[in-house]
Formats: C-alpha cells, sequence, structure tokens
C-alpha cells in the first residue's frame, strides 16, 4: 500500500521530521485559500501515486496568487502517466542551498534492512545508483538491534554531508528507520530532504510504502488506503486472486509458484529483456485461472510477448496443457505470442498435447525465455 506524499509527511511530522506548511486542495479556489493561509511563494504538487510528477508537469511553483490559480488549473483534472489528478498540496517554498536523499528498504540479497544517505537528493535515486553507486552511503541494519546511532551517524559523513547540519541528518535517518521498522514498511525515504539557507533540515517529499500483508496491525494507516488510486491490473489481479506486481517491461510473465515466477524474471533480465509484471498463478490448472491469468497479461498494453513457465508438481502437466489450449482457443485471436514451458510431472504428455497453433513450446525455460524476449524486442519495433 502506497501512501500519497501528503498522507505520509502527516506520519513523518508527527514522528518529528521537519516539513513544510502546507494544505490539501481539490479546487482552485482552494488552492488559493491555502495558498493564503500557507503564504507565498508556494509549490503546487499533483498528488497521485507515481514518481517523477516534475518532470511530468505535476509539480510548479507560484509566486502569487494569478501564478497560483495558473498552476492549480493546469494540474487539477490532468492526466499524470494514467492517473487522473484531483487533489494538490499547496506548499511553502524551501529557500534551500543543498538537497539531500535518506531512504530506508529491505536489501534482499542480505536478508537485512538497509539505511541509506545520498548528497545527490532531488533526482532519481534509482539513476544514482546505477551510475554513481559510490554517491550512495549505505548502513546494515540487525532488525533485532535497529539502527544504531553511529550508524547513523557514519552513513551521513560517508555521504560527504556537510557537517554543519549532520547531526540533523543523522537524527532525521534515524527516525525514518523508527517509522520504517514500527509501520511495517517495504520503503521509506526522503527526496530530497532540503537543507535551508538557515541551516535546517526540511523533508521537501514523502515516500511510504506499506506492507499489505501487515495492514490489520495498523488500522489507522489502513484507512488511508484509496482504491481508486489503484493499478487497475493490480486490482483486477486481486479480484482474480493471484500475486501480481506490475513492472515496467514489455515481456509478460505467467508461472505457478513465487520462486519460479522470480527466476523467470531474472532470466528475462539475463537475456537482455525487460519484465513486465511478477504473477503467481498458485496451484490449479483450470482453464478459467488460466484464462484470468491471461486476460490480466493481455490486459497490459506495453506486453509484447508472454512466457509461461509451469512446473507441474500436484499439479500434472497434461491438465495444464488442456487448461491452455481450452483458455486460449476460447480468443478470437492471440494478441500477442505466448511461449510455454511444461516441466515436472507428466510434462512431455503436456507438451504433446499442446496446441502449437496457439503457442510456441520450448523444451526448455531458457529456450522459452529467448523466445519471448526476441518476439518482445521485435513487437517493440513495429
Amino acid at each position: 500500500m502506497r501512501l500519497h506524499e501528503y498522507q505520509a509527511k502527516q506520519v513523518f511530522a508527527e514522528a518529528g521530521i521537519p516539513t513544510p506548511d502546507a494544505a490539501l486542495a481539490e479546487t482552485v479556489e482552494e488552492a488559493v485559500e491555502a495558498a493564503s493561509s500557507v503564504g507565498y511563494p508556494v509549490a503546487v504538487k499533483a498528488q497521485v501515486h507515481v514518481g517523477g510528477r516534475g518532470k511530468a508537469g505535476g509539480i510548479q511553483l507560484a509566486g502569487d496568487e494569478a501564478e497560483l490559480r495558473e498552476a492549480a488549473d493546469a494540474i487539477l483534472g490532468m492526466d499524470l502517466k494514467g492517473y487522473t489528478v484531483d487533489r494538490v498540496l499547496v506548499e511553502a517554498a524551501v529557500d534551500f542551498v543543498d538537497e539531500l536523499y535518506v531512504g530506508v528498504t529491505l536489501d534482499r540479497s542480505a536478508a537485512r534492512p538497509v539505511a541509506m544517505v545520498s548528497s545527490e537528493g532531488g533526482v532519481d535515486i534509482e539513476s544514482v545508483a546505477a551510475e554513481t553507486p559510490e554517491a550512495i552511503a549505505r548502513e546494515q541494519v540487525d532488525p533485532a538491534f535497529g539502527l544504531h546511532p553511529y550508524q547513523s551517524r557514519r552513513a551521513v559523513f560517508d555521504a560527504g554531508v556537510d557537517g554543519a547540519v549532520a547531526l540533523d541528518v543523522a537524527s532525521v535517518l534515524a527516525t525514518l528507520y523508527r517509522l520504517w521498522d514500527a509501520n511495517d514498511a517495504s520503503d521509506a525515504e526522503i527526496n530530497p530532504l532540503m537543507v535551508t539557507s538557515d541551516g535546517a533540515v526540511v523533508a521537501a517529499d514523502a515516500v511510504l510504502n506499506l506492507d499489505d500483508d501487515a495492514l490489520f496491525r495498523h488500522p489507522d494507516l489502513a484507512a488511508l488506503s484509496e482504491t481508486s488510486y489503484e493499478d487497475d491490473l493490480e486490482r483486477k489481479a486481486g479480484e482474480y486472486g493471484f500475486d501480481y506486481v506490475r513492472l515496467d517491461g514489455n515481456v509478460g510473465i505467467i508461472g505457478n509458484g513465487a520462486g519460479l515466477v522470480m527466476t523467470t524474471l531474472d532470466l528475462v533480465d539475463h537475456y537482455g529483456g525487460e519484465p513486465a509484471n511478477f504473477l503467481d498463478v498458485g496451484g490449479g490448472a483450470k482453464a478459467e485461472r488460466i484464462a484470468n491469468a491471461l486476460d490480466l497479461v493481455f490486459s497490459d498494453p506495453s506486453v509484447e510477448a508472454v512466457v509461461f513457465n509451469i512446473f507441474g508438481g500436484i499439479t500434472r502437466g497434461d491438465e495444464v496443457a488442456r487448461g491452455l489450449n481450452e483458455a486460449l482457443g476460447a480468443f478470437d485471436e492471440i494478441p500477442i505470442p505466448v511461449v510455454v514451458r511444461l516441466a515436472g510431472t507428466n510434462a512431455e504428455e503436456g507438451m504433446q498435447i499442446l496446441d502449437t497453433s496457439l503457442v510456441q513450446v520450448e523444451a526448455t525455460l531458457e529456450a522459452a525465455v529467448k523466445a519471448a524476449v526476441e518476439m518482445a524486442g521485435q513487437g517493440a519495433d513495429r
């Protein structure tokens, strides 16, 4: 579950992290009233669950009422990466001299939380990690003990933060970790954490993403969920009962079992493709369940090819094949290529049953992934 910026900032502010004065508005007139209360200059910020709002025109500065009206009118109602903006945060502009990044997430390779600080705030932190990883200072955290004060200070100094504000930034990082831990968050970050001209630090943005499976322990935060802001495909996956995560690539992935799907994602990346989703259909080979999985992946306009990776355990390969034939046979036209790999119980029987006029069958997972990546590349070129 993702919180809006204004919701995350409320949580941060209650914990003692400094945030700018701000007010929420759903109309231009409400924005004008909010700006009068906050005081000019202000930033008008679209409240939608997407990144890169500034580049997309979803954040604008206003120095007076005329500029404020123009900005609010432009942002309210705009389509921002598939979301319609129906509210804006009108926030006091920060007179800053530096922008930093602080964040906490789970390092799955180390099976531990990691606290991060970078002096290159205000930009896409993923780009920083890919292009200049040395610009991000990291501290692995033992969850049994939490983030020690010395670790917060070390991360800040390793990141090259100015000594005049280093302890304040370390304090913000320590608070951010406590919020991450206490709220069962998957990610918590501030980008940018601005250093003002008078030497204060202020959270100019806020991200707090929560683990859906732990929301029952946080009814106050669960109440902030807004289904209208959920991804349509992820909502549909929930209705079908699938574990699904939408990604940014063009190779659709379907499998039975989280480990199998993750392996397929890794191979798609290894062979130069970009995964479009994580989709675990779980057990069962009924045609309806397979049809629902295909409908979900086919509904994503970015998908150019699908790899269907099934390992038969209790579920037999021949049952899966019959289910695939029935599900795909119900389509008047297969919209994109589907590559199938079967392994496990009765896999050979299943491979013989599969209708090759509907799918491309490959004997190994590597071959299936390579074929899907190649097809997706050809589709992207069209």
